[in-house]
């Protein structure tokens, strides 16, 4: 039977009392705890020491709904946002969402000109980018916030030392000419998440170097960045005026060989919960799901999920995924298919409609988003950041639930 018992755990004392009649009438849900967001924040603000905090809410806050995450983040005293593409960052703003807001990944004929009315920082990597926003504050009439991007060692984007010179000069004669407003240069970290790794102090120095040659052309930015999550909690030599966090602030730790998210001072933000959708007794030798991975040893219950990969649960996880059902820990039987999967029961009493608990923080007995990201051999990042929006959010703050007006 696929039945695991947490160590250091008794899975006869898990408490799913806080699941219990929320909401009715969904088949499964992510409760998202805006108080322990703002916790985060406010944890990692200390951990910055002096530095200002960007909040990262990309991908739809990794899942986790990105204008409420964006307000309740700016609410704890994060003074930036910060979003991958430029459709995120104009999200933002059509929201209400005000403040400094930086978008990273441009590609040709963007929303370049909507983003310079918007006073969204815009991040420029090389010559056609830095062209294209220019182009976009001449046709706005109005200056342009850039922030310019070296690549100190990722190898995404990022300028190059080589042509490092060239862009920081152009991007200085611009803001002569009075188009644009150079507010930052930054770059990001490929291995802060491993700490002692060569690469690390080799980025810091590329960094400082780009820095200085920014500075010789007569650059003076509000705001020098390194740091992302992992290395604000690791790294305090890297956070000079301003620190990224991203999964850290979902209560996610990017370093989990460290420690765990509380460790850290952190609490997991998402709980993903559903109600079983059947409770059958089956014989044994019954195969479960497709392939027949799983066939049941004896006679026993099989209690059914209605969550599968169109909703986010990782394939991978077929035969591993962890899950806490009738207050014990049970693992998935079987594949998991688009939209459901099964849990083997055992003897254990159930009924359609209970609460099967896929994660959340931990602390009454359930798994972790990182024990479905080691199930599944990705990393935790991923497992919040997939579960789509077939699966509403629902918000609390204080336990108590929320409407966000979205």
């Amino acid at each position: 039977m696929n039945e695991t018992v947490r160590p250091g755990s008794d899975p006869d004392s898990a408490d799913l009392s806080r699941w219990r009649g929320e909401p009715d009438a969904l088949r499964a849900w992510a409760e998202i705890d805006l108080a322990a967001l703002r916790a985060n924040v406010r944890s990692l603000r200390a951990r910055a020491a002096g530095a200002e905090v960007m909040a990262v809410v990309k991908a739809d806050a990794y899942g986790h709904g990105m204008i409420p995450c964006a307000r309740a983040a700016r609410e704890a005293g994060a003074t930036w946002l910060g979003t991958a593409t430029p459709d995120e960052a104009l999200a933002l703003r059509a929201a209400g969402v005000d403040g400094p807001v930086l978008c990273w990944l441009w590609t040709p004929g963007g929303p370049w000109r909507e983003a310079v009315e918007a006073e969204i920082d815009i991040s420029v990597s090389a010559r056609w980018a830095l062209e294209e926003v220019v182009a976009a504050a001449r046709a706005a009439g109005r200056m342009a916030r850039v922030q310019l991007k070296a690549d100190t060692g990722l190898g995404r984007n990022g300028c190059q030392p080589a042509d490092w010179p060239e862009l920081t000069a152009a991007a200085r004669a611009a803001e002569r000419d009075g188009l644009i407003r150079v507010t930052g240069v930054w770059s990001h970290f490929a291995c802060a998440d491993e700490p002692g790794h060569p690469s690390i102090a080799a980025q810091l120095t590329a960094y400082r170097q780009a820095l200085a040659t920014a500075e010789a052309v007569g650059l003076r930015p509000e705001v020098r960045h390194l740091a992302n999550s992992p290395a604000t909690l690791t790294l305090p030599e890297s956070h000079f005026d301003l620190v990224r966090t991203g999964v850290a602030m979902y209560g996610i730790s990017p370093v989990p060989q460290l420690g765990s998210p509380a460790d850290y001072g952190l609490r997991p933000v998402m709980s993903l919960v559903a109600k079983l959708a059947s409770v059958k007794r089956v014989p044994g030798g019954h195969g479960v799901s497709y392939g027949h991975l799983y066939t049941t040893p004896g006679e026993t219950t099989l209690g059914l999920v209605p969550l599968g990969y169109a909703d986010g649960i990782p394939r991978h996880a077929s035969g591993t995924g962890p899950v806490l059902v009738a207050g014990k820990w049970r693992t998935v039987a079987g594949r998991v298919a688009m939209d459901q999967f099964v849990v083997d029961l055992g003897g254990d009493a159930a009924e359609v409609g209970d609460r099967a608990v896929l994660f959340g923080p931990g602390d009454q007995g359930e798994p972790t988003a990182e024990d479905w990201a080691r199930a599944a051999g990705t990393i935790a990042y991923e497992i919040v950041t997939r579960i789509g929006a077939r699966v509403p959010r629902v918000y609390t703050d204080s336990g108590r639930r929320v409407s966000t007006g979205e």
